[in-house]
Formats: structure tokens, C-alpha cells, sequence
């Protein structure tokens, strides 16, 4: 199942951080919606995918659709991953 929340004019605040928790209790993919109020350009939807990472933590990842960030979070840290696989 895929959550989907949108992210407006306050940008990314602790109650904002707070859903996004919630959500990943029960779900592995949360779409994040950036209403036209949050974002100036493209680039501003790197910048709040990097900082909505370094916020989640290094089980998380991002991928930018359009307007959309989509969030997944994975069972181990996907730098361990890489440092698993064999060469």
C-alpha cells in the first residue's frame, strides 16, 4: 500500500516528520506530494529529497517523479547493501 501526503508552505517541520513516521509503521512507500507554495523550481525538490534523507535516516530513499518525491524505506541501510554485495 501507498501513502500519499502533501507538503506545502511550512516545508518539512517536526509534525510533518511526525506523519511520515506514522506512516512508515504500516506502509514501505509514502508519495510526497510539493504543492507549487513549497517550491520555486525543479531544483528545489533535490534540495527538500536530501533534507527529508538526512531527517529519516540511511534505511530511506528517494526517487523524483515530476512534483512527487517518493520515499521508500528498506529492511537494512542501503550502504550496508553495497558494501555486501560481492565483486
Amino acid at each position: 500500500m501507498i501513502r500519499e501526503v502533501q507538503l506545502g508552505k511550512n516545508g518539512i517541520t517536526e509534525n510533518f516528520l511526525g506523519m511520515l513516521h506514522v506512516h512508515f509503521s504500516t506502509c514501505r512507500t509514502v508519495k510526497v506530494t510539493v504543492l507549487k507554495s513549497a517550491r520555486e523550481s525543479r531544483d528545489d525538490l533535490k534540495k527538500l529529497a536530501d533534507e527529508l534523507l538526512k531527517h529519516l535516516g540511511a534505511n530511506y530513499t528517494a526517487k523524483i517523479v515530476g512534483f512527487k518525491i517518493i520515499l521508500k524505506k528498506w529492511r537494512q541501510s542501503r550502504v550496508n547493501l553495497e558494501k555486501e554485495k560481492p565483486i
